[in-house]
């Protein structure tokens, strides 16, 4: 099969959730399926080459509009063209509910669509009213057009299912992983050139990785961390993107113990977490934190606020803290690191890539099996 893949900015080695869940599933579906195409659709203005190749998967740089409202549906509809007309895909896997606008259009072209569901878009505060709107449009297609529907928290695919009941039998649950932190020592000496880079020690600094975009919670970690005199630094590792003004608010909140590195390679982040005190994940809106993931994966204590796609994890209750509640996460912060460690085995278990693979295999095969809809069949199922 030929299979094109839509949603994210680009891999490898491009931060953002969906783009580290697409570099870890996609090569690792490649060698399951080495009879099938993989081709993924990504941004020229983040993909330095227009063609080129990872572990086996083709990667297309494509055109996009500037600006965070039109970026990724243009992209969207320019890679569907792309998929239809010239890769003649006869799956198209899009990746969150934005680009699933185009699946109508995607099952009138006659490909059979497959959604990732990353979370319930809609929610992020950076999205005024209109942008909202469409979100929610875009889980509307992705439910009643898509031929099957992934969704990587637990409690969002139980949440979908009782919304479109009648849609229910299409929808599961896959969640992202954690096991790609392991592999060579994070604590070797060769690979902590990253703390002597900010004038870090070992186990003296509080981490937290993310975009800069308020949902994050940013702010109410710096705030809380204002009233603890230890660790000796807080660590903010992600980039923001330059038409926000939350990171210049941020930095004017902050006080020189606060450290923001803006976006850093997969392996600088692990031997940050491998070192930290205490990961910190603050936000009010998630799918399923491969942040939290990787922390916890790496061994480090991890601290979370209680809305509900982190309690999906499973974690003990002293590993939570109200969300947005400072006073309650200052407190947390002060109380011994220690008490937050998470067993990294359990979470390496039931996160593991390769199980995720096989599971989003066995989508595809039943997807191949399925027979094909015609042109306009496949808007048949939301007229009735």
């Amino acid at each position: 099969m030929k299979i094109c893949v839509l949603g994210l900015r680009g891999m490898p080695h491009v931060s953002g959730g969906i783009e580290m869940h697409c570099e870890q599933l996609f090569p690792r579906l490649k060698k399951r399926r080495p009879e099938d195409q993989f081709t993924v659709i990504g941004r020229r203005s983040y993909c330095p080459n227009n063609v080129s190749e990872f572990d086996g998967v083709r990667i297309v740089a494509l055109a996009h509009a500037r600006g965070k409202y039109l970026e990724t549906i243009s992209n969207a509809l320019i890679g569907l063209l792309y998929a239809r007309f010239r890769l003649h895909a006869e799956i198209l896997h899009i990746h969150a509910i934005g680009p699933a606008l185009v699946a109508p259009l995607a099952k009138m072209l006659g490909m059979k669509v497959l959604v990732t569901h990353h979370g319930a878009d809609y929610n992020r505060a950076r999205w005024n009213v209109l942008a909202k709107t469409v979100l929610r449009a875009g889980e509307f297609c992705a439910v009643h057009f898509a031929d099957h529907i992934i969704s990587v928290s637990p409690s969002a695919a139980d949440h979908l299912r009782r919304r479109y009941r009648s849609r229910s039998s299409r929808i599961s649950f896959i969640p992202n992983g954690s096991n790609h932190m392991t592999g060579a020592d994070a604590g070797d000496g060769a690979n902590q050139s990253v703390l002597l880079r900010y004038g870090l020690n070992r186990r003296n600094y509080i981490i937290t990785v993310g975009r800069l975009v308020p949902e994050k919670g940013v702010e109410t970690l710096i705030h809380a961390y204002r009233g603890v005199p230890h660790p000796s630094n807080l660590v903010v590792v992600g980039g923001a993107s330059s038409e926000d003004r939350y990171a210049e608010y941020l930095h004017r909140e902050s006080d020189e113990r606060v450290i923001f590195t803006g976006a850093l390679d997969p392996v600088d982040i692990r031997v940050l977490l491998a070192n930290a005190a205490l990961f910190v994940l603050a936000s009010r809106h998630e799918g399923l934190a491969i942040a939290a993931l990787e922390a916890a994966a790496s061994g480090c204590p991890a601290l979370l606020s209680d809305i509900q796609a982190n309690l999906d994890l499973g974690l003990p209750t002293t590993n939570y803290f109200r969300t947005g509640d400072e006073d309650d996460l200052r407190k947390k912060l002060s109380a011994p690191h220690q008490a937050y460690l998470v067993p990294s085995t359990s979470v390496l278990h039931n996160y593991d890539w390769d199980r995720i693979s096989d599971e989003t295999s066995a989508v595809y095969e039943e997807l191949r099996q399925r027979p094909a809809e015609g042109a306009l069949n496949g808007l048949i199922p939301w007229l009735r």
